[in-house]
């Protein structure tokens, strides 16, 4: 049992006959580029019947409006861990529809600047303790926002969020909490998972380092450069089965402070419930465990 976790029911009351329930496809209207005109603008796409509302306005989210939307009985009291993990799991079923519900935004924010970054990267590991990502922190971008730059451009700050969306569901979740790296140990054993030319690429790329063309004429637009950067680690590791995870790249646990569950509704007056971490002078609680509040918020 993942976590020292409850037994988890597959689905949830407000999972029955979701898939079942099929909403119609929207589309943003395009316009011809004028001078002061939109060249995007919602609502969009062809008239829906009257039980959608009027022609030309946005979609609605019924897939839970007839099971009554979600409740807070249809949550796990004690844990966001625990219910990440049942909501994902009914994200993960080939009838969900949804090809990588791993994917997700992970968010981050400079300092002294305040300037958000925001990229989507997959999950790759869910523990009792949070979230985990895999990723380049030497150069990125996000290695200067999270953990700061020697030339003290930028400070560093630990805040990330994570946002998860799965649309055939109607569902998101939102992750808010600090990011702390994984050691060498944790992080070598996910990159021994990783294809050959994967690992041989973390150590080629230079993340968000420009590539300046090697030769002249439009055949090269820098992208040569990180082909030579590829066959210099390739001949580097000729003939290395191990190849050791580079310090710069590993594992980021983000540990939760704050997730909320956002279940589609009617007329934008959608559910949310958020789980906010308790802290008692600076103590988590019994035996280490997180203690948590659980609340329902206004859309």
């Amino acid at each position: 049992m993942p976590f020292g976790c409850r037994p988890l029911q597959p689905t949830s009351i407000i999972v029955k006959g979701l898939r079942t329930l099929v909403s119609s496809p929207s589309k943003m209207a395009l316009h011809p580029r004028q001078d002061g005109a939109k060249l995007i603008f919602a609502p969009g796409g062809p008239a829906m019947s009257a039980s959608q509302g009027a022609p030309g306005q946005a979609a609605q989210f019924l897939k839970a409006e007839q099971l009554g939307g979600l409740r807070r009985k249809d949550l796990d009291p004690l844990s966001p861990i625990t219910q990440f993990h049942s909501w994902y799991s009914v994200a993960s079923q080939p009838e969900a529809g949804i090809a990588h519900p791993e994917t997700c935004t992970l968010s981050t924010a400079q300092l002294p600047s305040g300037r958000v970054s925001a990229r989507m990267v997959y999950l790759k590991e869910l523990d009792s303790q949070g979230f985990v990502i895999y990723s380049n922190f030497g150069t990125s971008g996000k290695a200067r926002d999270l953990f700061g730059t020697a030339d003290g451009s930028s400070t560093g700050n630990p805040w990330a969020s994570l946002v998860f969306w799965w649309e055939p569901l109607e569902r998101q979740v939102r992750v808010e909490g600090r990011a702390m790296r994984l050691t060498t140990e944790e992080s070598q054993k996910y990159y021994d998972t990783r294809a050959r030319g994967s690992r041989i690429g973390a150590w080629a790329s230079r993340q968000s380092a420009v590539l300046r063309p090697t030769e002249n004429g439009d055949e090269d637009d820098g992208r040569k450069m990180l082909d030579n950067w590829v066959k210099e680690t390739e001949a580097r590791f000729d003939g290395v089965e191990k190849i050791p995870v580079p310090d710069y790249w590993g594992g980021l646990r983000i540990i939760p402070e704050r997730v909320e569950f956002w279940q589609g509704r009617q007329n934008r007056l959608h559910d949310r419930f958020v789980y906010d971490r308790v802290h008692h002078d600076g103590e988590e609680g019994a035996e280490g465990e997180a203690k948590w509040t659980l609340e329902r918020v206004s859309p």
